[in-house]
């Protein structure tokens, strides 16, 4: 497990705490992560990136070889277009989750350092006499995001030149003498950016961001963000024994692409019809403790299991939201189910702002 770059120019003094984020060491919290949630939400937050790796894929079967591998539609993405996809074994198991973008003269692969190990290595096993080369570009790139309806403002202040840009889009910038990359973030309501650069770069990046007016944010608010978002995570959500078509991650499929690694599976799966789960989200009124793997029930049957959860506090009311699998019959929005003791609600993902600010009992509830 390896530090982050930001952790090694000293991007974290005034962090609260560190801890191990996705395969790296990052800061934990710089106060509040209740209030650094709500600069996501409501301001704008800055926070560290160098848990996600990078790896580069050149040579000329390139764009052929990994739509070979991978889930989503490789081939037809533009210059400077992105894509979310699966990476499967030939079981149609989920071995990793992972972002391509076209760069033009080369793919670059984005996905949690904990996953690099394994994803390097699959490559590396299906790589037999394609021109194609990969390289690890963790140790030369490293990333800051930035996200809230006022983060646009504090690039610009912090002196970006922002074009207009597409969900998943990438475009190459220059910051004061240094090369970037600005990626758009992939969802559409809630605005956020990805910087790509030099790891020499990131603390002078992270302070003219501060400055700019971007509170810090660590990786406890990066959680409660990302699963109100319903953004599952490898490892997590998303294990080797779920489905694709069960985690509902539709943007990560495409069913028109030809052939690749595990799709006969996931094409048996969709012409046979609708896997048994599906992959939602819970809200509860109150602090409520839930951990991973808490069974979920509904009338006096099991249906479903927790994989996430983060408690919230909200104008008027605090909640709880959690995110797991349940028995697709069931898992309506709107239905009532128990998890542990609790009384919660199956809500549809992302959580809408709407449910979260919602008065106790206002749910609309359907009988178990």
């Amino acid at each position: 497990m390896g530090i982050t770059a930001l952790q090694v120019h000293g991007g974290a003094l005034g962090a609260a705490g560190v801890s191990e984020y996705r395969g790296a060491t990052t800061a934990a919290r710089f106060g509040d992560p209740q209030t650094e949630f709500a600069a996501l939400r409501s301001g704008c937050g800055v926070y560290d990136l160098g848990f996600r790796a990078k790896i580069s894929l050149t040579g000329g079967d390139r764009v052929r070889w990994l739509n070979g591998m991978v889930t989503n539609n490789i081939r037809d993405l533009a210059v400077g277009q992105g894509a979310y996809a699966f990476l499967l074994n030939p079981q149609g198991h989920i071995l990793g989750d992972l972002y391509a973008y076209n760069r033009g003269e080369s793919i670059t692969v984005d996905t949690d350092c904990g996953q690099a190990e394994k994803i390097l290595a699959t490559f590396d096993h299906y790589i037999i006499m394609d021109d194609v080369e990969v390289a690890n570009l963790s140790e030369q790139l490293t990333a800051l995001g930035i996200a809230g309806p006022k983060a646009g403002e504090a690039l610009a202040a912090a002196g970006f030149a922002i074009p207009e840009m597409q969900a998943l889009h990438v475009h190459s910038a220059m910051w004061h003498g240094t090369d970037c990359t600005l990626v758009r973030g992939e969802d559409a309501e809630h605005i956020s950016y990805e910087i790509w650069l030099a790891p020499a770069s990131v603390r002078q990046l992270w302070d003219a961001l501060l400055a700019a007016g971007a509170a810090p944010v660590g990786s406890e608010a990066l959680e409660l963000q990302r699963i109100v978002s319903g953004v599952p995570r490898y490892g997590v959500d998303i294990r080797e024994r779920d489905l694709p078509q069960e985690t509902e991650q539709a943007r990560a499929l495409n069913f028109n692409k030809g052939c690749y690694v595990g799709q006969e599976i996931v094409e048996r799966i969709r012409s046979r019809g609708a896997v048994h789960r599906k992959f939602t989200g819970f809200v509860a009124d109150g602090a409520v403790q839930i951990v991973a793997g808490t069974k979920l029930v509904a009338g006096e049957k099991e249906v479903g299991e927790i994989t996430s959860a983060a408690y919230l506090q909200l104008p008027g009311r605090d909640k709880t939201v959690a995110l797991g699998y349940i028995r697709r019959e069931v898992g309506v929005p709107g239905r009532e189910v128990t998890i542990g003791t609790a009384r919660a609600t199956v809500v549809q993902l992302p959580v809408p702002d709407s449910v979260l600010l919602q008065e106790e009992n206002s749910l609309e509830q359907h009988p178990a």
